[in-house]
């Protein structure tokens, strides 16, 4: 990835000269601000700060913009790449470390532009996506956040090997792969398809994780929503596509897992969605939920591109139940007969760890977030999800209700983690895992 990165960057170097030349105006939106759809809207918000509000849960801020165990909305939390580390800036109002003395074109000149007070951001700031939004929506969230208590905490430097350190390296990035373009609403579909379309692409921003990159670390656009690789776990496929997306999935299913992060016969939300859900789509109105599922469901299917692109976010889905039963006693002759050395390992660990909580066919137990089967993470042959909710478990709390799986990181070893994915993914989906103990190593350094 650091390679592919390296390249990408300096190919950007290279397209910067004429770029230079040809200026920015074919960048710049012109016209009229134009106003994105209402339907879904909550229709009782008590004031401007209200709405504010609702759009920055939609936008997804806090889950950026907050450490681990963290102030919501100082900053510091740290993201991951290639070639270093980036940390979220502080979005309370104080004056010195926060937003407190932003105009309001300096806001908006960050939030789609990608200009900050210290330079051009990096893309990890979806503003890519968040170009599409209104002037009134992006003034909207800042009025919200003003009302917060100030924070006095300064963003930790950014750790990025050169030449990614240098920011200068970001115009010819935008140069390239960005287009400051608003979201202009399709006068041939309906409303809700059009509010489900700036939810998705403008605030909620789903293809920044859902979709392959390039060398140069934008969105491949011809696979969008096809499934992609983010902080070690795969972001499935949501288009349309019925083997490989959610195109078999019913609108009631798809609604649920938005807003509750759990869908019966298909998955439970873990690791970055569950944040996604906990901090943002669970507050969305049902209108807005509906608009969502309405969008998705019009998007292309893609079965191809995310495969190659990530090692294999694209899957086939087994949506039926586990061959075996409870019949199948932990630990039995019956229970580990006829399965190869490894796979008789995983299932001996299961037996006595999982089985309580997941059963042997699936379903769950005490909950239906433990259910198993459908879900993408079991039907995944790289095992991706499965390693990292082993290793260090899931926590997703809705209405109220946290829904939590412990890690096993610390009882089990590398080779154990990798017997016990592989065994899942054989039991409940048909899958053979390739799961190994360096695969599971890598990911541990990587935490």
């Amino acid at each position: 990835m650091k390679i592919r990165s390296i390249i990408g960057y300096a190919a950007l170097a290279v397209a910067v000269g004429a770029a230079a030349v040809a200026g920015r105006a074919w960048l710049t939106p012109a016209g009229p601000e134009p106003q994105p759809p209402v339907a879904g809207v909550p229709a009782d918000l008590p004031s401007s700060v209200a709405r504010g509000e609702y759009l920055a849960k939609a936008a997804d801020c806090v889950a950026c913009h907050t450490s681990q165990g963290g102030t919501p909305y100082a900053g510091g939390r740290a993201f991951r790449l290639p070639f270093g580390t980036i940390y979220a800036t502080n979005l309370t109002p104080d004056k010195d470390t926060g937003i407190g003395n932003w105009s309001d074109d300096a806001f908006v000149q960050a939030v789609r532009a990608g200009v900050g007070s210290h330079g051009r951001l990096y893309p990890a700031m979806p503003y890519t996506s968040y170009a599409q939004m209104s002037r009134d929506d992006v003034l909207a969230i800042k009025q919200y956040l003003l009302t917060l208590a100030p924070v006095r905490e300064a963003t930790p430097a950014n750790t990025l090997s050169f030449p990614f350190d240098q920011r200068w390296g970001m115009a010819a990035w935008n140069a390239v792969f960005f287009r400051e373009q608003r979201f202009a609403p399709d006068p041939a579909k309906s409303v809700e398809w059009n509010r489900g379309a700036y939810l998705a692409t403008a605030l909620g921003h789903c293809g920044e994780c859902h979709t392959p990159r390039n060398a140069g670390f934008a969105m491949k656009s011809r696979d969008y929503l096809s499934g992609a690789e983010i902080e070690g776990w795969k972001a499935y496929n949501t288009t349309s596509d019925r083997s490989y997306g959610i195109g078999a999935w019913s609108d009631e299913q798809v609604a649920q897992y938005l807003s509750l992060g759990h869908a019966p016969g298909r998955s439970s939300a873990s690791g970055p969605m569950a944040d996604v859900v906990e901090h943002s789509l669970q507050y969305l109105t049902p209108g807005d939920i509906a608009a969502l599922v309405t969008y998705l469901r019009s998007v292309a299917p893609a079965t191809s591109g995310a495969g190659a692109a990530d090692g294999g976010a694209t899957i086939a889905l087994d949506a039926t139940a586990a061959r075996a039963s409870n019949a199948v006693l932990p630990g039995s002759a019956a229970g580990v007969s006829g399965l190869a050395p490894g796979l008789a390992r995983g299932q001996r660990l299961f037996a006595g760890d999982c089985a309580g909580c997941h059963q042997w066919n699936g379903v769950g137990r005490q909950t239906d977030y433990a259910s198993l089967n459908g879900s993408h993470a079991v039907n995944d042959p790289s095992g991706a999800a499965l390693v990292q909710v082993l290793l260090h478990g899931t926590s997703l709390t809705v209405g109220g209700r946290t829904q939590q799986m412990p890690g096993f990181g610390e009882a089990y070893s590398d080779s154990d983690v990798a017997a016990v994915a592989n065994f899942v993914l054989s039991h409940f989906g048909s899958k053979a895992g390739t799961v190994t103990a360096e695969q599971v190593r890598k990911a541990r350094a990587a935490q």
